[in-house]
């Protein structure tokens, strides 16, 4: 539908609430024929069996794509903890005994952030395809370096978050393509909390609150928008010692607060702020949030998203027809932030192309390293990465939840 193309309202809400099942455009197929399984199951390793894990497990052993092969975690005892409880066959304690000792088809890494970078180049390297949480390395060139080398093996890597599989996003990523807010001009997102205590990682050096939990707003806005062209920001540290579960006391080394300010090659600018010292009930668990964590507004119109992007509960539109606006996309659906390696694992079985794309994630990667770079430097920021926008395409996760 050209931009330019008057939509009846009535006729807009019914195309907006089939965007919200997940009815895009048709899927592309997916292309590398070593993973491509067709009607097999994905044979699936996870790596990592901490906190994230407990949320991950459940979702995939009930995902009819995958079969659970093995686990790992440099804690023994996680690892097999996790295989007991959903009967998966073999667990190891490191990634070379795992990589040496099951065939599987994707590694799922769940493990502490600064760890991700060369577990993923290990399981690469030795054949296998990844899902990584976020980030999917610690810097820029490196996650290039990552994608090069599972190309140069043809294979893929993806990695986290998951936030454009949501009706939400594609609602809001729909109206701009469509026009309803006319021109977009600015976008404000937050999301923080008051900081997590059960691993000093995400305050040691690669840490941070920008990986952890800007990551999403980042993500959004930029699959909403387009891709950015620059980046000024100031990133600080409010509170300067921390305790965790695993280490009473610890020196913060990454940003604990952020605000970053995008311009986008269309030139809309958007901002975000994170941060681990935000005062908000709802901010970790997400359940009961009823106001806004991301705007939009153009010439035509504003939209906000009702909840988190991680968490949604609708999109507020409102146009010069609708002055008060209206709230569309109420139901998420299946959506849950933690059923990226589904989607993948569902992609990977049927030959269907997601809309989650690892160009999206490296541009993400690169605007958390130049919103750095802007603080240590008080300077703006050119990025170098894109990825192909609008983000149309993928296909509704099928699988139980």
């Amino acid at each position: 539908m050209e931009k330019n193309q008057t939509i009846h309202r009535k006729k807009f809400l019914q195309q907006a609430v089939a965007l919200g099942a997940g009815s895009v455009i048709a899927p592309q197929i997916l292309k590398a024929n070593n993973f491509f399984k067709a009607d097999k199951k994905i044979r699936v390793a996870v790596i990592g069996c901490g906190s994230v894990s407990n949320m991950y497990f459940p979702h995939l052993s009930k995902n009819p794509f995958a079969e659970l092969v093995c686990t790992c975690d440099i804690i023994p005892e996680r690892a097999q903890k996790a295989a007991t409880k959903y009967n998966i066959p073999k667990w190891y304690p490191n990634i070379t005994d795992m990589l040496a000792g099951t065939n599987f088809d994707l590694m799922i890494n769940l493990t502490n952030m600064q760890e991700h970078e060369h577990l993923n180049r290990q399981a690469i390297q030795s054949g296998r395809n990844v899902w990584s949480e976020k980030p999917m390395a610690n810097s820029y060139k490196a996650g290039a370096e990552l994608l090069e080398l599972a190309k140069s093996k043809n294979l893929r890597i993806w990695g986290a978050p998951c936030v454009v599989q949501s009706p939400q996003f594609v609602f809001m990523a729909q109206a701009v393509k469509d026009g309803k807010l006319g021109k977009p001009a600015a976008a404000t997102a937050h999301y923080g909390h008051l900081g997590p205590t059960w691993s000093a990682f995400f305050y040691e050096k690669g840490g941070g609150s920008l990986p952890d939990l800007g990551v999403y707003n980042i993500a959004s806005l930029t699959g909403i928008l387009g891709p950015a062209r620059s980046v000024v920001a100031m990133t600080s540290i409010i509170t300067e010692t921390r305790h965790t579960d695993n280490k009473p006391v610890v020196k913060v080394e990454a940003e604990d607060n952020a605000a970053l300010l995008m311009e986008h090659s269309n030139g809309t600018i958007s901002h975000v702020m994170c941060g681990f010292n935000y005062f908000d009930p709802y901010g970790h668990e997400g359940t009961g949030q009823e106001k806004p964590t991301i705007s939009i507004v153009g010439t035509k119109g504003s939209m906000h998203l009702i909840g988190y992007d991680w968490k949604p509960f609708g999109v507020d539109l409102a146009t010069p027809e609708d002055e008060k606006g209206t709230r569309y996309v109420t139901d998420a659906g299946n959506y849950v932030w933690e059923m990226g390696a589904s989607v993948i694992i569902e992609g990977m079985a049927t030959g269907k192309e997601p809309r989650i794309n690892v160009e999206h994630a490296l541009h993400v990667l690169e605007i958390i390293e130049a919103t750095r770079t802007s603080q240590a430097t008080g300077k703006r920021i050119p990025l170098q990465s894109t990825f192909k926008w609008p983000m149309e395409g993928g296909f509704t996760y099928s699988g139980r939840s």
